[in-house]
């Protein structure tokens, strides 16, 4: 057993690489987000697939034997094995390995049952005689392996088998029907046979395997779409770093208009590894600020960050009457007049991840219009400079969050009715902002933002930490929620 003690089973392995796709990565050398695969995580993958993979296989029918055999006292004995069938695979143990050749899921121990038809004929120049029946046949000590290599080619993952087998120790068969007196004949002229049967049907299809997932990983998709605008590059970069603990990948993670996998906004390899006790979850997902920040100037360029307020929960407040006292002249010149607001955001809003929140700036500029019969009339022009919060979490397989008005100034950059008195100014847009504008903005932000999650399987009890200033990180276990096929996309 010593050579297949390095192997493992091709279906536990293409069913595992799918766990490990929770993740993307990038055409470009640089890479913004990264996924950990912790010890507890390859064991999840491991028990899961395993049961994907013998489900996959069975059942797996073999080749028809024939031979002569010879049988004393009689002579040469035509016998023919069909309908050669695995139809039950158990394994009471088994293990995965990572190391920096690459990945190695062992199945050791292993017993599988089949079934068959017989048939045997004898004629003499006197008499001739034949029977039939069924027999089951019981495997033992079967132990199944493979290593494959995983590497980055031009953005996508290329899987290579390195070594692959399958060794079966013993098997026993039993005659179900028939002449009984040919059993031990059946046993010592077939055993080596059907052993290697089984031994070859299970390496063949450990290379049909391998060969097939490395296909369908040529054509994951590279970009994952969010808005009618909005994808993320979900290229990998670089090769994965595997090691005896943990297995690690790096995307490219940033936002870009839809098609557009061309991002040349950065220049440097951000993610370093940022631990959050992720031995205690089956992965760790860390996204750097600048993930955030394509998101934010994704929007701006397209028009997304401008809108005219009029309507708002207290109606009052688009009303001149409103204003009165704030801005007295407003009122003297336009009476009971209603009003709208032009919001504009200058520049892409600024995230940072400090703490455990991420923190925006955004400066935007406020059109006061009043409204004349059909005529619209800008009046005031601000200049807000708005400081928030936002306390990330997790629901489902989305990073969603609710922003907070921590502080903001407005400074008056041109006026058709005279000075202001900015102080009162700024209690009225202080009730714009609470009412109107925040509750605006949470409305889109508890859409969230997609993690790149296979469907069929489900973040759980995840938990989301700020470890140092650039990088949000996501510790979470992961559950299987239902039936998926290799082939399908991210959600």
């Amino acid at each position: 057993m010593g050579f297949f003690s390095k192997f493992m089973a091709i279906k536990f392995v293409s069913l595992f690489l799918w766990l490990l796709l929770l993740i993307p990565s990038s055409f470009e050398e640089e890479g913004f987000v990264s996924v950990v695969i912790s010890d507890k995580g390859l064991d999840f993958s491991k028990d899961l697939l395993i049961e994907k993979a013998i489900n996959s296989i069975i059942p797996l029918h073999l080749p028809l034997i024939e031979k002569y055999v010879q049988v004393p006292l009689i002579g040469k004995v035509h016998v023919v094995l069909s309908n050669i069938t695995i139809y039950s695979v158990d394994v009471p143990s088994s293990y995965v390995e990572t190391g920096e050749m690459g990945i190695a899921i062992i199945a050791s121990g292993a017993t599988a049952k089949l079934s068959m038809n017989w048939k045997y004929s004898y004629s003499s120049w006197f008499f001739e005689i034949s029977d039939d029946g069924r027999a089951s046949i019981q495997v033992e000590g079967m132990d199944v392996g493979a290593t494959v290599a995983l590497e980055d080619q031009e953005g996508s993952l290329k899987l290579s088998i390195l070594e692959s087998g399958c060794y079966v120790k013993d098997i026993s068969i039993k005659v179900d029907g028939g002449a009984s007196w040919l059993y031990q004949g059946l046993v010592d002229a077939f055993q080596g046979n059907i052993e290697s049967l089984v031994e070859d049907a299970i390496s063949k299809k450990i290379g049909e395997g391998i060969a097939r997932l490395n296909s369908l990983l040529q054509s994951l998709p590279k970009q994952i779409a969010v808005y009618d605008i909005a994808a993320m590059n979900v290229t990998f970069v670089g090769k994965p770093v595997l090691s005896s603990s943990s297995t690690e990948f790096e995307i490219n993670g940033l936002f870009m208009a839809i098609d557009d996998l061309t991002s040349r906004l950065y220049h440097k390899n951000l993610v370093d590894r940022v631990s959050c006790n992720a031995s205690s979850k089956m992965i760790e997902i860390s996204l750097h600020e600048k993930v955030f920040n394509s998101v934010s100037l994704l929007f701006f360029n397209a028009g997304y960050m401008h809108w005219i307020v009029d309507k708002v929960p207290d109606q009052s407040l688009l009303n001149t009457s409103k204003w009165k006292y704030a801005v007295p002249q407003l009122y003297k010149k336009y009476p009971n007049h209603p009003m709208d607001l032009n919001i504009s955001v200058s520049s892409p809003p600024i995230v940072k991840v400090k703490n455990n929140d991420i923190e925006t700036t955004i400066y935007s500029a406020v059109i006061i219009n009043v409204l004349d019969a059909a005529e619209v009339i800008p009046v005031v022009c601000m200049s807000l400079e708005i400081a928030g919060s936002c306390s990330p979490k997790i629901v489902e397989n989305r990073l969603v969050g609710t922003l907070k008005l921590k502080d903001f100034t407005t400074v008056l950059k041109w006026s058709e009715i005279g000075d202001l008195h900015m102080h009162l100014v700024q209690s009225v847009m202080s009730a714009l902002l609470k009412t109107v504008v925040i509750p605006y903005v949470n409305l889109h932000l508890w859409k969230g933002m997609p993690l790149p999650i296979f469907c069929g399987f489900m973040l759980q009890n995840a938990e989301v930490s700020c470890m140092n200033d650039t990088k949000l990180v996501i510790c979470s276990d992961v559950t299987f929620t239902e039936q998926w096929q290799l082939g399908r996309q991210f959600v």
